[in-house]
């Protein structure tokens, strides 16, 4: 299958990391040695996953010269849901009207971004879908604690859009060589390093140690398999682009497949972590730079814990 085009949307506001040094005292070197955040962006008041979820799809509609509404399947993403039950995925499929789309939803943390797209990966090896949306957004900022010492400084919010295509398009696009996922909810403080408890206050990270262990080895482990599996070599790998959780679990993942600094794709340091929906951002972001035959590796890992990787060639 293939990505055919994407697009991303990101909130107007800019929260910097002065704010949290009035809020709290955290100064801005703490936070930029910690995380690599310099600042990120949050959602105004009118606005929600659900609205920056349309937005997004708006963009991409601007860009294909292909009739969103004919979509046969929409997957949404997010863990930071507006609505529980009419969620991001149904609010898209009711703005384009795409009266024959079969409507999913998924939320498997930071990782929601490969599993959404290894469901339209299913539902085209089985027949069921020729062209699919797939939709990521969060809204971290509605569920953030501000005044979370260890956390509360990490999160932004954004969304990004997929057209994900059975056959090959004619334009220039994104071949999915592979994407594996898994879940390591058995590892370390799988169950407790990150949740979010919304009846029970916000997102928290009593377990950030843990968290940075697991998310640099995972992810490293999972390039390489993925790489290796299909016959390539680090040395073959245009570009990495790790989940945006946190600059120096990027630095440090690179550092680990050897890889020289520029091939690691990161938005973490003006976005902050924008949950399932920053690795499509980091592809949006750099759509137009990649070149013919540029071999991408996207590698994720999540809160509970999960992770995976997803192989794409430039065609």
């Amino acid at each position: 299958m293939y990505i055919r085009d994407i697009s991303h949307y990101i909130p107007s506001q800019r929260v910097t990391n002065q704010y949290f040094a009035d809020l709290n005292g955290l100064t801005n070197e703490w936070i930029v040695e910690r995380t690599g955040i310099s600042e990120r962006r949050k959602a105004g008041v009118e606005e929600n996953t659900a609205t920056m979820a349309l937005e997004a799809v708006k963009a991409l509609e601007k860009q294909v010269d292909f009739p969103l509404q004919q979509v046969d399947l929409i997957v949404g993403a997010s863990y930071t849901p507006y609505d529980t039950i009419v969620t991001l995925a149904h609010k898209t499929q009711h703005y384009l009207n795409a009266t024959n789309a079969a409507v999913v939803y998924i939320s498997s943390a930071c990782s929601s971004f490969l599993n959404a797209m290894e469901i339209v990966e299913g539902y085209m090896a089985m027949g069921k879908s020729k062209n699919a949306l797939v939709v990521l957004s969060e809204h971290n900022t509605a569920y953030h604690n501000e005044h979370d010492h260890k956390a509360g400084h990490l999160w932004g919010d954004g969304a990004s859009a997929l057209l994900v295509t059975k056959d090959k398009p004619t334009t220039p696009s994104l071949a999915v060589k592979e994407i594996f996922t898994r879940g390591a909810a058995h590892v370390g403080r799988g169950l407790e390093g990150v949740t979010l408890r919304p009846l029970h206050g916000g997102i928290e990270m009593p377990y950030g140690k843990d968290v940075f262990l697991n998310a640099c080895s995972y992810m490293a482990s999972a390039t390489r398999d993925i790489i290796e599996r299909n016959n390539y070599t680090l040395d073959d790998l245009s570009y990495l682009i790790p989940h945006q959780a946190n600059h120096r679990i990027t630095k440090n993942v690179a550092e680990n497949l050897k890889l020289s600094p520029e091939k690691a794709i990161s938005n973490v340091q003006y976005l902050g972590n924008t949950g399932c929906a920053g690795a499509a951002i980091g592809i949006s972001e750099h759509w137009h730079e990649f070149k013919n035959e540029d071999k991408i590796v996207v590698t994720v890992f999540g809160g509970g814990y999960s992770y995976g990787a997803m192989l794409l060639v430039k065609e």
